[in-house]
């Protein structure tokens, strides 16, 4: 791990899993597509994990999902994955960037553009005014750089930018070139090099944003990503993205695996507006009860339980952290949860359900 890396805070996922990834390429017997660093069963083994060849899961999917994405990568259409926020669309793109390209940091954020020159590129003025425009003055964007380096590029909340973005992002998916009027001769048009696509997320609570042109729609392909539908998948992936959180943060606390299925228990009852045995139960009108909220809450409490607690996680801490992530600003989603507290986990079976139950009632 170099100077720049040393104390980074979060690391992309071709560095985190930089040695997987190696060891993969080497042994990777599959036929690459060009410019791709590893096969199409290469990128679903590092994605969903295979004990035969080394690799840990890191995304829990149908496989039939991650394979659609991945050949819809290998063809000239690029690949939407759509789905409520918190469902890891932007972590698959990630992983799936880094597999391909051995880079996923070529992000746009769609609510943070605003020009076509952000998007494409823009001029060093300085030089404009002492050389006029030429290559030396010309700063890539971040889909300049995809093309010039034949890498994907992750485009997040594609639903946030604007029509005029967004027309400009259907010339490069229908033409694989980018024209540029200032300069001439060969220098005016920049192709495509040979593994350049484009990975977009758009979360369905972001539909009416901006309307997303039938053309541009016709360029990519949807996969809808949805919540983790077993509790045990996704107990094993809170467990394991947490605990990973806790290392990044310097504390020495591993994740207590019956908090986290309780945990676990209350976000899918709760989304699902269904218990686990079948019965209905409230639904949280203002809380999306992600996967990700859950990872945050259980890191939440590890850092607690080590600044706080003597490095133990404890029940009796539990509902603190659980409101700040269920309720959000919506007050009435508290009486939803009083309810389902008096109605469901008072009648749940164990210590840490009794704790839990005991602790709700005491605060409210």
């Amino acid at each position: 791990m170099d100077q720049r890396t040393r104390n980074a805070q979060r690391l992309p996922a071709e560095i985190y899993y930089a040695d997987e990834l190696a060891a993969l390429r080497a042994s990777d017997p599959y036929p690459r597509p060009p410019g791709w660093m590893l096969s199409p069963k290469g990128v679903e083994a590092f994605v969903l994990g295979n004990p035969e060849l080394g690799t840990t899961p890191k995304f829990v999917a149908p496989s039939d999902i991650v394979t659609r994405v991945v050949i819809s990568l290998a063809t000239q259409r690029g690949a939407m994955l759509v789905g409520e926020p918190g469902t890891a669309k932007s972590w698959l793109s990630e992983l799936i960037c880094a597999a391909i390209s051995d880079d996923s940091t070529l992000v746009i954020q769609g609510g943070a553009i605003e020009t076509v020159q952000q998007l494409l590129y823009t001029w060093n003025k300085a030089i404009v005014d002492r050389e006029g425009p030429c290559l030396e003055a010309l700063i890539p964007g971040p889909l300049y750089r995809g093309m010039e380096a034949g890498i994907l590029v992750r485009y997040e909340e594609i639903a946030r930018s604007s029509p005029a973005l967004q027309d400009a992002l259907l010339s490069i998916m229908s033409e694989r070139s980018i024209t540029i009027p200032e300069l001439a001769g060969d220098d005016s048009v920049l192709y495509a090099r040979e593994g350049f696509n484009l990975v977009a997320t758009s979360n369905t609570s972001d539909e009416g944003v901006n309307v997303m042109s039938a053309a541009l729609k016709r360029r990519m392909n949807f996969e809808t990503i949805t919540p983790i539908k077993s509790v045990e998948e996704e107990i094993g992936v809170v467990m394991r993205e947490s605990r990973k959180l806790l290392q990044a943060s310097g504390v020495n606390v591993e994740p207590d695996e019956e908090i986290v299925r309780a945990l676990v228990t209350i976000f899918h009852e709760l989304r699902n507006g269904q218990t686990l045995d079948g019965r209905s139960t409230d639904r949280l009108a203002a809380a999306v009860l992600s996967t990700a909220e859950a990872v945050s809450v259980a890191h939440a409490m590890g850092v607690y339980a080590f600044y706080y607690r003597d490095g133990v996680i404890s029940p009796q801490d539990f509902n603190n952290f659980l409101v700040g992530a269920a309720i959000k600003d919506d007050l009435s989603d508290l009486k939803r949860m009083d309810h389902y507290f008096d109605t469901e986990v008072a009648n749940k079976s164990g210590e840490i359900w009794d704790t839990v139950y005991k602790h709700w009632r005491a605060a409210f």
